[in-house]
């Protein structure tokens, strides 16, 4: 039996409630729903982002059955359009899916939910769907879902620079401690020491909601895949200010390049150019730049002052992206003189539902 088989079999099972193989991670901006299907032809849909085949074994009531082979199934919805959400669970039936039921007097219906959205949206859950949300710690699901895929998928964690992917072997004896950086609406950083064992050390407000939101309020692009489509075709070199814009050359005492960002957005007020003149595309790739190269930054800061090796990135707002991977990298390296890597998960925007997922039974 694998570890998330083992881990799920620990769980308690209360005999007045129904289990159901869903759970959510309702954030600021997006919510993220993990869930189990056994049937590898069920529940296609092009909202689903990435599937994982496990082999779980899965308890029923007092007598446990053989394994049993399922699919991890992963979607997300922009949580402005929650009502969307609620009508993929319905119209699949996720709430009801796959249920245990270990009485016959159970009435009530469960679902682990973690994030915010999970105490400000529960009442609309309960409307919509008759169904509970069984709230569970953000940073606590966080750690979980981390560890879990650390420990127990292959080839899960890889580097990004200079358009090289290399994957990571993890040395399951000497994961810990590791600094785990989220990327969400905000950005959280959190100091794990090991199973259940974790301090969130620091954070910024500067995070996917700023690009975001920065990027409707400067290129009017309607959603977060929009505006980082948008980066691909732009050139932060227009819209920044460089070394070498201001030194005519490179600051080599120093350690600066040429080409090393003196001031983000920098030209818009040095430039004789109208503000109608920038392009889009060049204020979002700007604006990516900017995000990325704080959060990476901060980040080895904090792993530099508790004395951390290893620093995994992870949130929806890196999205497999190589440019933000990239930047993130390079600050990385920059900031520790090359002595630290800036590593990223592929199951990156699915840590909290995946953690809360874990916290139940199957």
């Amino acid at each position: 039996m694998n570890l998330l088989a083992d881990v799920l079999n620990q769980q308690n099972y209360q005999p007045h409630t129904q289990i159901s193989h869903l759970a959510l991670d309702i954030g600021g901006s997006l919510i993220k729903l993990v869930y189990l299907s056994r049937n590898y032809n069920n529940h296609g849909d092009d909202e689903e982002q990435r599937s994982r085949n496990y082999s779980l074994g899965v308890p029923d009531c007092d007598i446990s059955q053989p394994l049993l082979e399922g699919r991890l199934h992963f979607a997300k919805f922009e949580t402005s359009k929650i009502y969307d959400c609620l009508e993929f669970i319905s119209s699949k039936k996720l709430h009801l899916d796959g249920l245990h039921d270990c009485s016959a007097l159970a009435q009530k219906v469960f679902i682990k939910a973690t994030g915010g959205g999970a105490y400000k949206f529960a009442d609309l859950f309960k409307e919509k769907l008759g169904i509970s949300l069984d709230k569970e710690d953000e940073m606590d699901c966080l750690v979980t879902g981390a560890n879990f895929l650390l420990k127990a998928v292959h080839q899960e964690a890889f580097t990004y620079l200079d358009g090289q992917k290399e994957f990571v072997q993890i040395d399951h004896n000497d994961l810990y401690p590791y600094l785990l950086v989220n990327i969400g609406s905000g950005v959280s950083m959190i100091k794990v020491d090991g199973d259940g064992k974790f301090e969130r050390v620091s954070g910024t407000n500067l995070g996917g909601g700023t690009f975001w939101g920065l990027g409707r309020l400067l290129t009017k692009c309607k959603n977060f895949d929009e505006l980082l489509e948008l980066s691909h075709q732009g050139n932060n070199r227009v819209v920044d200010t460089l070394v070498g814009d201001i030194y005519g050359t490179d600051y080599a005492k120093i350690g600066l390049s040429t080409t090393t960002i003196a001031s983000s957005f920098g030209k818009a007020i040095s430039d004789n150019k109208e503000l109608e003149g920038y392009k889009p595309e060049d204020i979002s790739r700007s604006l990516l730049r900017m995000i990325s190269n704080n959060i990476g930054q901060i980040s080895y800061l904090n792993a530099l002052r508790f004395g951390l090796k290893r620093i995994f990135f992870a949130g929806f707002f890196i999205r497999g992206h190589a440019y933000t991977m990239d930047t993130i990298s390079v600050a990385v390296h920059f900031w520790s003189k090359g002595e630290a890597k800036a590593m990223f998960l592929r199951h990156e925007g699915f840590l909290g539902a995946l953690g809360a997922f874990m916290k139940q039974g199957v």
